[in-house]
């Protein structure tokens, strides 16, 4: 009996080993250990100032380590390589900022088109009608010819979420994409991260929003002072968190 493509993939997508970061004397993560799985939800959730960002962003190496290791489908993110090399490694970890970063001076749909064409060579029609199918899928087809400035923050993640997707990444981040918004448009933005996860992405998201924690997420990592303290499934985590500094922190969230 022949075994599937499927069976045949690894499952782990990402693999962190021992790593550790500090700037200068200080210590930011220490000693961190943990996987996602190929499909996982994993929230990243914890007091300000726990390191919450600076492990996320260790991922598509927006900020370089000190020691330990981390791989993506085996390969090592933070090893010796050139420019283009690393360009490629990014190009497959999607990453969606607080504070969106799109650029101003162009619309919408150029904004989301632009890297597939640079990074990838792919021909600027392509592009354009994938960026086109993807600012539909996010909702947004109707401002493809508008500029972020004439967009509401909401509006202005969303794009940034389609530029993210616009190359094909087999991983998502999140760093806290909805911290920089009005309460009323971060629903929109969590309607098509919900999306995401239902289709299977690999996600890794830094959150507050704990009700959409609650609902999508496949485990939860708990991190503070550097270190993750504990890592669970929602339900359990919410409704029985082991350690003390977790359980603090969801009283003070209730309170």
């Amino acid at each position: 009996m022949s075994t599937s493509a499927a069976e045949t993939q690894p499952l782990q997508t990402i693999r962190l080993s021992d790593v550790c970061k500090s700037y200068g004397d200080y210590p930011v993560l220490k000693n961190i250990d943990a996987e996602v799985a190929r499909g996982e939800v994993v929230v990243i959730c914890g007091p300000s100032g726990s390191g919450k960002s600076t492990l996320i962003r260790t991922i598509n190496r927006l900020e370089e380590i000190n020691s330990g290791s981390i791989t993506l489908d085996g390969q090592n993110i933070h090893a010796a390589m050139r420019t283009r090399e690393l360009n490629a490694l990014r190009s497959r970890i999607g990453f969606v900022f607080q504070n969106f970063n799109l650029f101003p001076h162009l619309s919408v749909v150029e904004n989301v088109s632009i890297s597939p064409v640079r990074v990838k060579g792919v021909a600027a029609n392509v592009a354009h009608e994938k960026a086109l199918k993807l600012l539909d899928r996010v909702g947004l087809a109707d401002k493809a010819q508008a500029y972020p400035g004439q967009l509401s923050g909401g509006q202005q993640q969303r794009v940034a979420i389609a530029r993210a997707l616009a190359m094909e990444p087999p991983v998502m981040l999140f760093d806290e994409p909805t911290s920089a918004l009005d309460p009323e448009m971060v629903g929109e933005v969590l309607a098509v991260m919900k999306s995401l996860a239902s289709e299977g992405m690999t996600m890794i998201c830094v959150t507050h929003e704990m009700g959409f924690a609650r609902d999508v997420a496949d485990r939860i990592w708990f991190i503070d002072a550097g270190q993750i303290l504990e890592t669970a499934p929602p339900e359990e985590f919410f409704k029985t968190p082991r350690h003390p500094r977790a359980q603090r922190f969801l009283a003070d969230l209730r309170h």
